[in-house]
């Protein structure tokens, strides 16, 4: 498989989409943010000295959805349809689980944006919980599936990355 971002010469391009038909199409990322005990009683009570911390990161990840053309310098600029952010508090495991959805309909997919809204949201919580544990750790950042265009349905599967 060749890849697209680059031109005879080696030279990174932005590819051209305009031939593309437009299509329907859905990225579904995840990633994770471990943290001690005390910092997660503080995000779950709503005691975090900066407030609402999971609803200040789902605003984020919005946002860096929106943005992501603006930050990965070969992303075209998308149309998008629909951002859904969503948390699970995983206590026992002490992490904070992030799934970041899109929708749009156009000439390319969306995966890149799913995985921008999932850092941002995850940086958030790290930023705003920071004062309290500088010892959290970010993780597991992927692509879970992806559906739309010419390659059709993608879906992660943990034994070919384990």
């Amino acid at each position: 498989m060749e890849l697209t971002h680059f031109d005879k010469t080696g030279a990174a391009i932005m590819v051209d989409v305009t031939e593309k038909p437009e299509t329907l199409r859905e990225a579904v990322a995840r990633g994770e943010i471990h943290v001690t005990a005390e910092t997660m009683s503080q995000i779950l009570q709503g005691t975090a000295k900066k407030g609402d911390v999971l609803g200040v990161a789902r605003i984020a990840g919005i946002m860096g959805v929106k943005k992501t053309s603006d930050l990965i310098p070969l992303c075209h600029p998308l149309p998008i349809g629909k951002v859904n952010i969503d948390f699970t508090a995983d206590e026992d495991h002490l992490r904070v689980i992030c799934t970041c959805t899109v929708k749009t309909a156009g000439q390319t997919g969306v995966e890149m944006e799913a995985l921008t809204g999932v850092s941002t949201a995850l940086l958030t919580i790290y930023d705003m919980c920071k004062a309290i544990d500088k010892h959290m750790e970010i993780t597991g950042i992927h692509l879970e599936r992806k559906s739309g265009g010419k390659s059709g349905l993608f879906v992660y599967r943990e034994e070919n990355h384990a």
